[in-house]
């Protein structure tokens, strides 16, 4: 009787799993933030305990698993409105290869040995640091690669024309955000040398009259703008 309970429990437990995950989003599918790894953990450890002991009442794994699902929704929904509440849970990429060169305080910082990046770069079917242009390690803990050649080769299309000062243009990496949902992106704009109100002018110059009307807004190492519209 007893194994016909943890059979019945198990097979449940296992559409009940599968129901939560799908309604968390293809998200949680795709990549494991370290949130999302502790949320997956504590799902699966609410349903080895019913599973493991018949005699506790079901409802007392099922519960958490929905609480534990439903929390998930609503932080992924909190943190698309707020980039900073994004970067505490889900943490922001770094760049441990910039313009060809190791960023070895980077490394240091996310205790991440020249052993990984060998690893990770083999995976990719690289073999020698000199043919990487840029590195990013992703919270995830997934590594972005550039190669050298692929970022030098580019071709030249744009979804916005130069900015009108390109000449004095001296930036030279990976497309810096500079508006993320509607909000001006400080730390880009200090990346390449530039101030809100030249940001102001060249969103103007494309029919932008308000930052907030933006949803995205980059700029690559040619000083050319993308931008996406809310």
């Amino acid at each position: 009787m007893e194994a016909v309970t943890i059979f019945s429990r198990t097979v449940l437990i296992y559409f009940i799993i599968y129901l939560v995950l799908r309604v968390m989003g293809k998200r949680e599918i795709g990549k494991l933030s370290v949130f999302d790894l502790v949320i997956s953990i504590m799902i699966t450890e609410m349903a080895v305990i019913v599973v493991e002991n018949p005699s506790r009442p079901i409802w007392e794994g099922i519960l958490p698993m929905f609480v534990l699902g439903i929390l998930q929704i609503l932080i992924a929904y909190i943190t698309l409105k707020s980039r900073v509440l994004r970067k505490w849970f889900e943490g922001s990429p770094s760049f441990v290869i910039q313009n060809g060169k190791l960023d070895r305080d980077e490394m240091r910082r996310q205790r991440y040995s020249l052993d990984d990046l060998m690893l990770q770069l083999r995976e990719k079917n690289i073999t020698n640091v000199a043919d990487v242009e840029f590195a990013v390690l992703e919270p995830t803990g997934q590594l972005t690669l550039v190669k050298k050649d692929e970022f030098r080769l580019k071709p030249e299309t744009s979804a916005s024309p130069p900015a009108k000062d390109t000449a004095n243009f001296r930036y030279e990496g990976l497309p810096v955000p500079l508006i993320m949902d509607g909000k001006v992106q400080n730390d880009g704009l200090e990346k390449i040398g530039q101030t809100r109100f030249w940001l102001k002018r060249e969103l103007e110059a494309r029919g932008v009259k308000d930052v907030k009307d933006v949803f995205l807004c980059t700029i690559d190492h040619r000083g050319r703008l993308y931008i996406d519209k809310k």
